[in-house]
C-alpha cells in the first residue's frame, strides 16, 4: 500500500516524507572522516585531563567514556557502551570546550568524550573545512554565534569530533579500558 502511495505521489511530483522516504533512527552524520590522530594519543590525554583519577573506557574511534568506579571489565563495556546509546537514541547534544593545551574536548550529556588534538586537525582543516557539514545528523540544525548551521574552525573541528562518537555509537568495540591505579 505504502509502495501504490509513494508512486501515485511521485507521478503528481508530490512526496510526503513518511511515506516516500524513512527516516533513519537514530539520526547520524553522513561524514565518516578516514584520518584521526592515533587513539593512543587521545586516551593520554583525557588521562591527563582526568589527572589520572578515573578509569575510561576507549572505543576504536577514540571515544572515551569515563567509568563508574568498582566495574569489572564486563560491566566496565557493558556501562561504557550504555552510555553510548543513551547519548545518540536520545539526543547527542555536545559541548566542545577549549583545553588550556589548545586541544578541544566534545562533551555530551553522559560521561563520554572526544578529543580533538589540535596539532593533528591543523593538518587536516582544508578537508574538515569541507566536509564539517557532513558531520551533521540527519535534519540538525545548531545555532553558533554565526547563525544556524555556521561554524568557525574551533566548531568544525568539534563536529569532525563528535563524528567519531557517532561512529562508535553505530559499531560499539570498546578496545581499551584504562584503569587509576595502573602503571601505564
Amino acid at each position: 500500500m505504502k509502495k501504490l502511495i509513494s508512486s501515485i505521489l511521485a507521478v503528481l511530483g508530490l512526496s510526503h516524507p513518511t511515506i516516500a522516504e524513512e527516516k533513519q533512527f537514530p539520526p547520524v552524520p553522513q561524514w565518516r572522516p578516514d584520518f584521526s590522530a592515533s587513539i593512543e594519543s587521545q586516551l593520554e590525554r583525557m588521562i591527563h585531563y582526568t589527572d589520572q583519577e578515573r578509569d575510561l573506557a576507549q572505543f576504536i574511534n577514540g571515544t572515551i567514556v569515563i567509568l563508574e568506579d568498582g566495574l569489572d571489565d564486563s560491566k566496565a563495556e557493558q556501562y561504557a557502551k550504555e552510555v553510548l546509546s543513551q547519548i545518540v537514541n536520545y539526543h547527542p547534544d555536545m559541548n566542545p570546550v577549549n583545553m588550556k593545551d589548545g586541544n578541544i574536548l566534545v562533551q555530551y550529556n553522559h560521561p563520554a568524550y572526544n578529543v580533538v588534538l589540535t596539532e593533528f586537525t591543523r593538518q587536516h582543516m582544508e578537508v574538515i573545512k569541507s566536509k564539517h557539514l557532513d558531520a551533521l545528523a540527519t535534519d540538525e540544525v545548531l545555532i553558533t554565534g554565526l547563525g544556524q548551521n555556521k561554524f568557525d574552525e574551533f566548531g568544525m573541528q568539534a563536529l569532525y569530533g563528535r563524528a567519531f562518537m557517532f561512529m562508535d555509537a553505530q559499531n560499539p568495540n570498546v578496545v581499551r579500558l584504562y584503569r587509576k591505579n595502573s602503571s601505564d
